[in-house]
């Protein structure tokens, strides 16, 4: 999942973009017609024909721009059914395989699934220079899992965003090698152009659809 503290545009940004290019080229469109009437050479006006298809053209971007028109109440009408139904979301925390952020004391909430197979299960944390800070081995299992931050030495880490991942182990085989979640309270939801997203600490957004629990409050 990425990170980011630039918020994506709101769909409803984008569509009222492209409605005021629909209206102009509209308004343009009508100027133009009028002033190709009101000019013609009264010895040799417009045939019918050409009258009809400029008025068939008028109609159709007339029925495109109350088309255009509809499809924007409709998209803001869907986002804020979406942020209505997940609104509630809202102090609880989320489970999702994101970076996590450590505010320098208290344990992160991993939720932590070794391969079927595995007989060593290893949590590996990579702050965010890209450096490994720390190797731990896990018991094997899905049970929730404090990570208390701390690096190698078993000295606290500093606040910031961590990259957790489990090297599940076969014997000196690594069998794989997935992304951790983690449980991170939600401070917002909000509309972004790819859908409805919560907002973590950290600066952490994601999807709502890339959340895969919700619950009241830490456990530990």
């Amino acid at each position: 999942m990425d990170v980011s503290t630039a918020y994506p545009t709101p769909i409803k940004t984008a569509v009222s973009t492209d409605k005021q290019k629909n209206d102009k080229n509209y308004d343009t469109f009508l100027k133009m017609m009028t002033t190709q009437i009101k000019n013609q050479d009264p010895l040799n006006p417009m045939s019918s024909d050409q009258l009809a298809v400029q008025l068939a053209t008028f109609s159709g971007v007339e029925q495109q721009t109350k088309t255009n028109d509809l499809l924007a109440q409709l998209l803001g009408q869907n986002t804020l059914t979406g942020m209505g139904q997940v609104v509630g979301w809202v102090g609880k925390e989320a489970r999702l395989a994101a970076p996590a952020y450590f505010d320098g004391a208290t344990p992160v909430t991993l939720s932590p699934h070794p391969a079927q197979a595995a007989t060593k299960a290893v949590l590996v944390v990579t702050d965010q220079a890209g450096k490994q800070v720390s190797r731990t081995e896990l018991p094997l299992g899905t049970s929730d899992y404090a990570w208390q931050g701390r690096d190698a030495q078993g000295t606290a880490l500093p606040k910031g965003l961590y990259t957790l991942a489990l090297e599940s182990w076969q014997g000196d085989k690594v069998l794989d090698t997935s992304a951790v979640e983690h449980y991170g309270k939600i401070t917002e939801i909000r509309s972004t152009a790819d859908g409805v997203s919560a907002l973590l600490p950290g600066g952490v957004e994601a999807l709502v659809s890339a959340i895969t629990a919700i619950r009241d409050g830490a456990t530990f």
